[in-house]
């Protein structure tokens, strides 16, 4: 297994990398560009592109962003609606693994920037049945999540001829330098289901043996191509334009706008997914047993590259958070209605063979000591220079998301 000898990210990552002759990758590579690109035109030429889709008559919304009560929701809206000026629709799809954090910073978004949100809320017994169907194909629970999360807007868009959809960071640029910034790659159907899809379309679930129909997957299907043509549907992502740092942004949003933290089970990084029970949880675990790597690994490296953190720093976190259980399985596996059993059987399909092997008790062991394999990868002639010292990642603690008797979560009214 050959890791990366800046960053921390292994060959197997499942958008896939090169490792050049200096031992480093391609993710590490391209994110050089965010020290090296003159980021003010590139801001101007994203102003232009604003301006080009303004709805002057005032009839529509200008733009779409989709949204959530985590990740770079909060600075986004503030980067399109209040440094840019646009009037953003912004649209959410219901992930049903919901935190009561995440509720709540979904709530206090819409207040604060002062925009009409729709959500999307598929038929939990329809999300359950699918879930079942990719954990069968794919080794995921997540992959409704990310189908919807993909889909919603561009539907939304089609519906009400907003043709401009504004995402937030490219995925494959800023974790293994699929693209240069400069490409200014936009949101493709085919990038979607190769990488976000895991090669599956919705149309691909439907099975008589999962018991998936198509009135099932209706919810998850994308656009046909002339829809798309004729309203002319685009989407940007903003880390072409502007340097992305994202733990640099969320601290500008837990000062302005009252974002809200929480700890994470399987990663120091309290910012990014805390609307999710399951994202930095069991979805990490089944990521690790898949991949041989978890999400700690992918923000250990990006502080790495964005040179707050040594490489020996980031390892330290890796072995301390890659060996924690998930807190939440049980409460996933009532929801889902299945047995620990069940769900093992199901995800030991999955495992990696080139990293795991059954031992003597017939207990799943890893084949070599990855951790040992990715702390000798490192060398100092790949490393960057610290521009400044890590500093740990903020918890805010709680917002009030209910009622005073504490009986309900205020979704439509807000929060107090």
């Amino acid at each position: 297994m050959e890791f990366c000898s800046r960053c921390l990210y292994p060959k197997t990552h499942p958008l896939y990398l090169y490792i050049d002759e200096e031992g480093v990758c391609s993710g590490c590579r391209v994110h050089e560009e965010k020290d090296t690109l003159d980021w003010k035109p590139r801001a101007d030429k994203l102003g232009q592109i604003f301006e080009a889709y303004k709805n002057r008559s005032g009839n529509n919304y200008d733009c779409i962003i989709p949204v959530s009560g985590a990740r770079d929701s909060y600075f986004i809206v503030h980067t399109v609606k209040n440094v840019y000026g646009m009037n953003p629709l912004l649209v959410t799809y219901n992930k049903q693994y919901n935190t009561a954090e995440g509720i709540r910073n979904l709530a206090n978004l819409r207040i604060q920037f002062d925009c009409d949100i729709m959500t999307l809320t598929v038929n939990p017994e329809t999300v359950k049945k699918i879930t079942r169907a990719t954990m069968r194909k794919m080794g995921s629970i997540y992959w409704h999540c990310l189908a919807g999360q993909t889909v919603y807007p561009v539907q939304v868009a089609v519906k009400f001829k907003i043709p401009l959809i504004i995402w937030g960071a490219h995925q494959g640029i800023d974790q293994v330098g699929m693209f240069s910034h400069l490409d200014e790659v936009e949101m493709m159907r085919k990038y979607r289901k190769e990488h976000d899809l895991m090669g599956y379309e919705a149309e691909d679930l439907v099975d008589d043996f999962d018991g998936v129909t198509e009135e099932d997957i209706v919810q998850f299907r994308y656009p046909d191509d002339k829809e798309l043509e004729r309203v002319g549907v685009r989407g940007i992502y903003l880390n072409n334009y502007i340097r992305w740092d994202t733990k640099a942004q969320h601290e500008k949003m837990i000062r302005e706008f009252g974002y809200k933290t929480e700890k994470q089970t399987r990663t120091f990084d309290t910012y990014n997914d805390v609307d999710c029970f399951n994202y930095s949880d069991v979805h990490d675990y089944i990521k690790f047993i898949k991949h041989g790597y978890s999400k700690v690994t992918d923000h250990a490296s990006r502080e790495i590259r964005l040179r707050r953190m040594t490489r020996e720093q980031g390892m330290e976190l890796v072995k301390q958070y890659s060996a924690i259980t998930p807190q939440h399985l049980s409460l996933f596996l009532d929801w889902l209605g299945i047995t620990e059993n069940s769900f093992h059987y199901i995800i030991d399909q999955h495992r990696n063979p080139a990293l795991w092997e059954r031992n003597d008790n017939w207990d799943w062991v890893l084949k070599k000591d990855i951790f040992e394999l990715q702390e000798k990868a490192g060398n100092t002639t790949a490393a960057l220079s610290l521009k400044e010292d890590f500093v740990p990642f903020v918890l805010t603690g709680k917002g009030i998301s209910t009622d005073p008797d504490g009986r309900y979560i205020l979704i439509g009214k807000g929060h107090n």
